[in-house]
C-alpha cells in the first residue's frame, strides 16, 4: 500500500472550514505536550538570543559562528539531503554522526524533522501541506511547528518514515533529544559560562532555525524560477551561503533526489561542497545528480 493511501485511510481530511478555523484561532485548541516542548525550547532559545548582549565576549563569537555551522550543515547534510531524500549514502557510523550535529541544531529530532518534510515534498502547496504559505508567512514559517494535532489532521502520523523508525539510534534519538540539548548547554556553561550559552545556543540556534524557516516560507514566496515545477518554489540567490545552499528551491523541488542544488556553477552550494569532498575521498557513494535529459524536460523555456 502507498504512502498517500495509508495516510488516507488512517486520518479523515478536514473540510477547509476546519481548517481556516484551525489557521487562525491559534490558542482556541488542546495543546498537546509536544507542542508545550517545541514551543518552550523556541522560546528559551530567542530569549537567551536576547541576552547576549549581555554577556558579549569575542570568544562567544566563535561559538556561534562553530554552533551555527555544525547545526547546519547536520540539519542540510543529513536530515535534509541524506536521510530525506536519500541522495547519497555514507558509512552507518558517519551517518550517525552527521545525524548528531543535527540534533544540536534544537531543530527536532530525525524522524520528526524528516517526515514532516516528506510530506511537505508529498503535498507541496495543497491544503495538507504542513507548512503551506498559502496559510501565510508566519504559518509556513514558524508558528505550524507548535501545532502537532493540526499537522496529523493533514497528513496523518508518521508513516513515511518507517525506514528511521528501524534503526535502535533514530528511535533514541526521538525518546532522548531533550537531555541531549541539556547537556549541551550544560558542557557550553562549563566552557565559557553565559556568554557560550547565550551566543551558541542562543544566537547560534536562533539564525539557524530561522534561516531554515525561510526555505518554508521566503522560497515558496519571493525569487526565481527557472524549472517548470507544480508548486511555489523559488530561488533565492542572497540566502544561498547563509543556507549553506538550500536556498535554490525551485532546483531542489525541480530535482527532489539530488544532492546537489547549487546547478550552476556560479549558485553557491556549501553543503553540496561537502557531499563531493566525501566523495572524493571515497566516504559518500550514491550520490545522485540530474540528468542532462532531466534537465531539458524541465527547464522552462525563455
Amino acid at each position: 500500500m502507498s504512502v498517500t493511501s495509508t495516510v488516507e485511510n488512517h486520518q479523515k481530511t478536514p473540510s477547509p472550514e476546519e481548517k481556516r478555523k484551525r489557521r487562525w484561532v491559534f490558542w482556541d485548541r488542546r495543546w498537546r505536550r509536544l507542542d508545550y516542548f517545541k514551543l518552550s525550547a523556541s522560546l528559551i532559545v530567542h530569549s537567551l538570543a536576547l541576552m547576549a548582549p549581555f554577556y558579549f565576549k569575542w570568544s562567544a563569537l566563535w561559538v556561534t559562528l562553530l554552533f551555527y555551522t555544525i547545526g547546519g550543515l547536520g540539519i542540510t547534510v543529513s536530515y535534509h539531503r541524506n536521510l530525506a531524500h536519500k541522495s547519497f549514502k555514507v558509512p552507518k557510523w558517519l551517518e550517525y554522526l552527521l545525524a548528531y550535529c543535527a540534533l544540536l541544531a534544537i531543530q527536532g529530532d530525525p524522524i520528526d524533522w524528516v517526515s514532516t518534510h516528506r510530506y511537505h515534498h508529498q503535498f507541496t502547496d495543497s491544503e495538507r501541506d504542513p507548512h503551506s504559505p498559502k496559510e501565510g508567512f508566519w504559518f509556513s514559517h514558524l508558528l505550524w511547528i507548535y501545532d502537532s494535532a493540526y499537522l496529523v489532521s493533514k497528513c496523518g502520523r508518521r508513516t513515511n518514515v518507517e525506514d528511521l523508525k528501524r534503526q535502535w539510534f533514530y528511535r533514541f534519538l526521538q525518546k532522548s533529544v531533550f537531555f541531549h540539548i541539556l547537556g549541551l548547554g550544560l558542557f557550553l556553561f562549563y566552557l565559557g559560562g553565559m556568554p557560550f550559552v547565550t551566543w551558541g545556543m542562543g544566537v547560534g540556534a536562533a539564525l539557524e532555525v530561522h534561516v531554515t524557516c525561510l526555505i518554508n516560507s521566503l522560497c515558496h514566496i519571493w525569487g526565481t524560477r527557472t524549472w517548470k515545477t507544480n508548486d511555489t518554489s523559488r530561488n533565492v540567490w542572497w540566502l544561498s551561503v547563509f543556507s549553506f545552499g538550500e536556498s535554490w528551491h525551485n532546483n531542489h523541488h525541480a530535482f527532489e533526489s539530488s544532492a546537489r542544488q547549487g546547478l550552476e556553477w556560479w549558485q553557491i552550494d556549501i553543503s553540496w561542497y561537502i557531499v563531493r569532498f566525501l566523495e572524493i575521498i571515497g566516504l559518500a557513494y550514491d550520490v545522485k545528480l540530474p540528468t542532462e535529459s532531466q534537465r531539458r524536460r524541465m527547464a522552462i523555456v525563455r
